[in-house]
């Protein structure tokens, strides 16, 4: 029996992938080293004076708005009090989140409390519901990952391992201004649960990427239980079950250009580009340059597809062109934008998420950029 074309492109293209993977884990794990040879200081909480340093006030309240749900996070209640009063800080405020307000109302508390930082403890989900709260409010957001993925953190070079690293980002880090993606659904293929994230009116901000499609079915199908065993990877196996889904016809209305119709694997608009393991999605795309990036993923041909895609986002990721690879049957186009339309073909819609939140499935959805709205205390 002959083997096809597209069999050998796929063959190919996946050994480049897995070459192209093996370089960027090497230069990785040297950069890793000579960081370690370069005798890099512990960081430890600093003076507690913060970006205003000598010409503002040096006592500057903090509040904590943590995830109880997640591990160890109730017993770094006390530490973290230590270490502000170690920084002579004024004793920290301390608010939990809870199922029915996983942190937006907390934050606000914590903002008519009168705190000057209010840092989010917990994961993704945690960290987008402060924010919700924190966009627009001037004052800063600190970040103490304790999620599975920790996606804004990576991207902001928030230490995701050591609590010590990044309570010392928290505590005399820099404020940086980033840009906020908003999304509305503007119409629901079926009519959300009473109660849950999707069917409050609202526009829901995004902070690193929102999306339609493959990207949302797989946050849609993760196992909760196999989160908390082996982490990110759980989105990864959830993804296989959905390799041979179908590709979704899409009108996608860019800024002012002309809608385009086309098919698509998934769709999403992204505000920054790393993913967890390392993965540059997005290289073009930076948290604060007043601007969205439009990815569509397709993939053709099954695993043939698929395996030209991941090893386009593997090469990419190291500053490799694929552009010119002959018979494509997966690709990824990207399209920065302030403004995006997107309406799905088809009255059963997708799945659509933000930041990892699901919102339910959605026929057409807008989003946007709001430049530099949050405030985030940065290494």
């Amino acid at each position: 029996m002959s083997v096809g074309w597209e069999t050998w492109i796929g063959v190919a293209a996946l050994v480049v992938a897995l070459v192209a993977l093996v370089v960027a884990l090497v230069v990785y794990l040297q950069a890793r080293r000579a960081g370690r040879r370069m005798g890099r200081p512990a960081r430890r909480y600093g003076t507690g004076l913060g970006p205003r340093e000598q010409d503002g006030p040096a006592e500057r309240l903090v509040a904590f708005v943590a995830n109880p749900s997640k591990p160890g996070v109730t017993e770094l209640r006390s530490t973290l009090v230590e270490a502000c009063l170690d920084a002579a800080l004024p004793e920290p405020l301390w608010f939990e989140t809870t199922v029915e307000d996983p942190g937006r109302g907390q934050a606000l508390d914590a903002l008519a409390a009168g705190a000057d930082v209010v840092v989010a403890v917990g994961g993704d989900g945690t960290v987008r519901a402060v924010a919700e709260a924190m966009a627009g409010s001037g004052k800063a957001m600190g970040i103490l990952p304790r999620g599975t993925g920790n996606l804004l953190a990576r991207n902001l070079d928030i230490s995701t391992a050591s609590v010590d690293d990044a309570l010392a980002t928290v505590l005399s880090g820099h404020d940086r201004h980033v840009d906020v993606g908003r999304l509305r659904v503007d119409e629901f293929a079926e009519e959300p649960e009473p109660g849950s994230e999707g069917a409050r009116d609202v526009d829901h901000v995004f902070l690193v990427i929102a999306g339609l499609g493959f990207d949302a079915a797989m946050v849609a199908d993760a196992d909760p239980a196999l989160k908390s065993r082996v982490g990110w990877m759980a989105y990864f196996f959830a993804g296989v079950r959905h390799l041979h889904g179908r590709r979704t016809r899409m009108r996608i209305e860019i800024d002012d250009a002309p809608a385009v119709e086309t098919r698509v694997r998934s769709l999403m608009v992204g505000n920054c580009g790393l993913l967890p393991g390392g993965i540059t999605l997005i290289p073009d795309a930076v948290i604060d340059d007043g601007r969205l990036d439009v990815v569509a993923i397709d993939a053709r041909a099954g695993l043939v597809g698929w395996a030209q895609v991941f090893g386009e986002v593997v090469m990419q990721g190291i500053g490799v062109s694929s552009d010119n690879l002959p018979a494509r049957a997966g690709r990824i186009d990207t399209s920065p934008a302030r403004r995006v339309v997107v309406e799905v073909d088809g009255t059963a819609g997708e799945h659509v998420q933000v930041d990892g939140d699901l919102l339910g499935r959605a026929r057409r959805v807008t989003a946007w950029v709001e430049p530099g709205a949050l405030v985030v205390r940065s290494a």
